[in-house]
C-alpha cells in the first residue's frame, strides 16, 4: 500500500502520523511524507517582508518533516520525505494521482461555522476533489486497544469502492467493524396534514418499505462478502431516517473510531450544501475514511 501523509506540522497532522503506527503495515508498504511551503505575501507585498516569510518557512519545513519522522520512525513500512513550493490543496491532490497513492493521510483542523461552510479548509478541499480516498484524522485518534469502525454504504459503486480499501488496510486484527445502510422513509417530504391523501399514502409506503428492507439486507450482504476475508468481527444494522444524521447517532452511540463513506465528489453549490460525505467530514466528531469510486 502507498501512502501520502501530507503534514503543516500542526497536532492535528500528527494524528494523521501516529494512525498509520496503528496499522500492521509491512516493508512493502510505502509512506511519503509530504510538507507543503505556501507563500503567501504581507499586505503590501513588500519584497523584503515577503523574503524574510520565505526564509523563516525554508527553515521551518526540515523541522516539520523530522517532527513526523520521528513519529513512524518505529513503523515497518518504506519511508521517504518531500517538500514542495505551492497550493496545499493542490499538490497533495496532484501528487497523490501522479504517484498513484492508494490512500492519502491527514489531520483536520475542525474549523467550524460559517468560515469552513463558504472557504472551507485544505481537509475539505483535497476530501472532496481528490481522485484517492482519503483519511482524516479527529482527536483522539487512533486507539491501539480496540479499533472501532463504523462503514456507512448504500450499496453504490464509490460504496463498494470504500469497503474494497476497507479490506486492503491492514488494520490490526481485533478491529470491530459495523456495516450500517440507512434508507429514508417512503413518501418523508409529503406533509402530513390530509386524511384522504394520508391512507393512500400508507399504503404505498408499506409496499415500499417492504422492498427497501429487502433491498438494504442484500446491500450488507453484498459489504459483508468482501469485509469477511478480511474482518473477524462484523456487526449489521439497517436504520431508516435521514443518512448523515443516522450514521452521525450510530457513530456516537458505538464509540467508534473511524466512519468510513464513499464520496461522490460533488462539485460547485450543489456539493457546497451537503453530500452525505461533506456532512460527515463536517460534523463527525471521529476520524473518516472517505472512499472514491475505482477508476
Amino acid at each position: 500500500m502507498k501512502i501520502l501523509l501530507a503534514t503543516d506540522g500542526s497536532k492535528y497532522s500528527e494524528l494523521a502520523a501516529k494512525f498509520l503506527t496503528c496499522l500492521n503495515l509491512s516493508s512493502d508498504d510505502e509512506i511519503t511524507i509530504h510538507h507543503i511551503v505556501y507563500w503567501i505575501p504581507f499586505l503590501y507585498d513588500k519584497e523584503s517582508y515577503f523574503g524574510a516569510l520565505k526564509s523563516i518557512k525554508e527553515e521551518i519545513a526540515p523541522k516539520v518533516i523530522d517532527s513526523v519522522l520521528n513519529i513512524v520512525k518505529d513503523v515497518n513500512a518504506k519511508i521517504s520525505t518531500a517538500i514542495i513550493d505551492g497550493s496545499p490543496e493542490q499538490c497533495i491532490v496532484d501528487v497523490a494521482s501522479e504517484s498513484n497513492m492508494d490512500l492519502i493521510a491527514m489531520g483536520a483542523r475542525g474549523i467550524k461555522g460559517i468560515k469552513s461552510f463558504f472557504i472551507g479548509s485544505v481537509t475539505n478541499s483535497v476530501a472532496l476533489s481528490a481522485s484517492k480516498p482519503v483519511f482524516i484524522t479527529k482527536p483522539p485518534g487512533c486507539n491501539k486497544g480496540n479499533l472501532k469502525i463504523l462503514f456507512a454504504t448504500d450499496g453504490s459503486d464509490h460504496s463498494i469502492s470504500t469497503g474494497k480499501l476497507l479490506s486492503e488496510i491492514p488494520f490490526p486484527e481485533n478491529t470491530e467493524i459495523t456495516i450500517l445502510n440507512v434508507t429514508r422513509p417512503a413518501f418523508w417530504d409529503i406533509p402530513k396534514l390530509f386524511p384522504e391523501i394520508n391512507e393512500k399514502v400508507i399504503k404505498i409506503a408499506d409496499r415500499a418499505k417492504a422492498i427497501e428492507v429487502m433491498n438494504s439486507e442484500r446491500i450488507i450482504e453484498q459489504a459483508r462478502e468482501y469485509l469477511r476475508s478480511r474482518f473477524n468481527n462484523i456487526n449489521v444494522l439497517s436504520k431508516e431516517g435521514d443518512p448523515p444524521t443516522e450514521i452521525l447517532e450510530r457513530s456516537g452511540e458505538l464509540k467508534t473510531d473511524i466512519i468510513a463513506v464513499g464520496c461522490r465528489g460533488l462539485r460547485g453549490i450543489k456539493g457546497m450544501m451537503g453530500s452525505v460525505s461533506r456532512n460527515i467530514l463536517t460534523h463527525s466528531k471521529c476520524s473518516i475514511l472517505i472512499g472514491k469510486t475505482c477508476k
